[in-house]
């Protein structure tokens, strides 16, 4: 038997104006500091436009599909991870959106994965003494989606597939019985990612994203110059039936669908055809994450030490999207150091403020890499140059250190006149 597992990634960011409109001259509260430095406008505009062409377009034909064969012997499955940052705007700009993920929820066909409230790279402090944010901010988005759609969450999806052996441990501690990563070649020193394995000394499930199988989808579908060109949906269900494993771990952005393809080329038809396509092979059937793990035994363990950490970002499939270069180095320091602050003395307001920051978008938009990743990068940031990203985030991040110590500081005077006060009396 050969299981397809499609999984989603469903994600906005709260984009932040660019450097050269943020106005933090005179602003001395949070909450003018919150209106003064979001690009609400663009994220209005980018919600409704991504919810036209692909959020809803999408979920109503995987309805559909799934719909069609639930009363069959084989039922289309699919699991998907929605952050909360997208999550908080589509109920703002787009509420048909959140209700259209409530409809699949309810199917039973559907499974809704945990990750970070805020899409964040908190899963890099686990080892220091801000470990406890990342638990945190995954608690807030399981009781999110349970709030949102009724289900709880059994699997963790981090950010990005940012995988390594101690994230696991923490996952697995967290009670999830699996967790996703990319299957890359490195790490499967010639296994096959289309097998279950589990994290280097847990017993933690993880599903290995079939990376060329993905991206044939995901990046290649239009693509003239690929040699498979066109991708129809027979084409590819006999790729999978070929497959020699137990699980084909197919995961991409939710936007694939109409947005980074275009309806033009095809890719709705392709998704409308491909459960027909893939049903004409008796061994092959579709699966949500869960299902998979319950099937399909432990093969075998994959070690990936914090110093080799994985992603599914760029062609290197590490931390370098994010972390590659001095600019996003010291903003990613300063994020870490805001942290420690709000340790020392928790000021609510301005760790909300703190958690949107942290946004991996951010600093992935400071990016400077060149040729395929680099068109990537500049496909999806709202900045005209990573200069520009750096210089906005920077600026914030600076300000908000200069509102949280102006915060102390009036506590500091407020407790003084009190203790005054009392000596007084």
């Amino acid at each position: 038997m050969v299981s397809v597992c499609f999984y989603f990634e469903v994600h906005q960011p709260r984009r932040l104006k660019p450097g050269w409109r943020i106005k933090l001259e005179g602003v001395e509260s949070f909450e003018e500091f919150e209106k003064a430095i979001f690009d609400e406008d663009t994220n209005e505009r980018i919600m409704k436009k991504v919810a036209s062409k692909c959020y809803l377009p999408t979920n109503k034909l995987i309805l559909t599909l799934v719909d069609n064969y639930r009363k069959q012997k084989k039922k289309f499955k699919v699991s998907y991870s929605l952050s909360g940052v997208f999550l908080e705007q589509a109920q703002k700009y787009v509420p048909d959106v959140v209700e259209s993920f409530r409809w699949l929820a309810d199917t039973g066909c559907v499974e809704f994965l945990a990750e970070t409230y805020y899409h964040s790279l908190s899963s890099l402090w686990i080892n220091n003494e801000l470990h406890d944010e990342f638990v945190e901010q995954v608690e807030m988005h399981k009781a999110m989606i349970k709030d949102l759609l009724g289900v709880e969450p059994k699997v963790f999806r981090n950010t990005e597939l940012i995988f390594n052996n101690d994230i696991a441990k923490v996952v697995e501690k967290m009670g999830f019985k699996a967790m996703l990563a990319e299957g890359i070649e490195h790490v499967l020193n010639g296994k096959s990612p289309e097998h279950i394995y589990k994290a280097y000394g847990t017993n933690l499930p993880v599903l290995l994203r079939h990376y060329r199988l993905s991206d044939d989808i995901s990046f290649r579908f239009s693509a003239r110059w690929f040699e498979a060109w066109p991708l129809t949906a027979d084409k590819f269900a006999s790729w999978v039936a070929a497959c020699q494993g137990e699980v084909i771990n197919l995961f991409m952005d939710y936007e694939t669908f109409g947005e980074h393809q275009w309806e033009d080329t095809g890719i709705f038809e392709f998704l409308k055809h491909l459960p027909y396509e893939i049903f004409k092979y008796e061994h092959v059937d579709f699966v949500t994450i869960s299902e998979a793990v319950q099937r399909y035994p432990i093969r075998g363990e994959i070690d990936v030490p914090g110093w080799s950490t994985i992603s599914w970002a760029d062609l290197e499939r590490d931390l370098s999207a994010w972390l590659g270069n001095e600019m996003q180095r010291i903003a990613f320091k300063e994020l870490e150091k805001i942290g420690k602050m709000l340790k020392e003395r928790n000021i609510e307001e301005a760790r909300r403020l703190w958690r949107y920051l942290q946004t991996s978008d951010h600093l992935y938009y400071c990016c400077t890499k060149h040729w395929s990743d680099g068109d990537v990068h500049k496909y999806f940031s709202p900045y005209g140059t990573p200069h520009e990203a750096f210089e906005g985030v920077m600026k914030v991040l600076t300000h908000l250190q200069y509102l949280m110590k102006k915060s102390y500081e009036e506590d500091e005077a407020d407790l003084d006149v009190e203790e005054k006060a009392m000596s007084a009396e």
